[in-house]
């Protein structure tokens, strides 16, 4: 008894493909601004994070993915810590609808990239002699909805 599935195909008759080419560490940058004085300090550290993702097209079938993270500790008024850091990776990609382009770009090759910066940015703060902070996970699917969403109510509000 054999089974067969049929291959999924583009309207040109070729699979798809997605293929991750390469992941760097595309920047980094930590700022310690009140240091030695603040290691006198007490108190545990207020952290805020700002995270973003964005990416371009760098050939005919590749695009870079880059998600960038701020994350900021202070204690009371001082800056404990500033890490920035963006982490990158070129992906691969021929024959995918242009319908699925987007999600793909905003959904799928950020949870790829996203666990690398996630261990840069905690080695970077661990080099500082603090303990290491550890990113949340980021649910990329709710993002991506939730920054489509506010695209679609802007573009309302501009047509009233």
């Amino acid at each position: 008894m054999s089974t067969s599935t049929p291959d999924i195909a583009t309207p040109t008759g070729t699979a798809p493909v997605f293929q991750l080419q390469r992941i760097y560490l595309k920047d980094a940058s930590l700022e310690m601004p009140h240091a030695p004085q603040i290691f006198l300090e007490s108190g545990a550290p207020q952290i805020e994070v700002q995270m973003d993702v964005a990416n371009e097209r760098i050939a005919d079938n590749a695009m870079e993915v880059v998600v960038r993270v701020t994350a900021t500790a202070r204690i009371g008024d001082k800056v404990l810590f500033l890490v920035e850091a963006k982490q990158a990776g070129i992906f691969e990609m021929r024959g995918i609808p242009e319908a699925q382009l987007a999600p793909v770009l905003g959904i799928v090759c950020p949870g790829i990239v996203y666990p690398y910066l996630r261990a840069n940015v905690a080695d970077l703060v661990n080099r500082t002699g603090l303990p290491p902070i550890h990113l949340a996970e980021i649910n990329f699917e709710a993002l991506f909805q939730q920054k489509a969403a506010q695209a679609q109510a802007a573009a309302t509000q501009t047509r009233q």
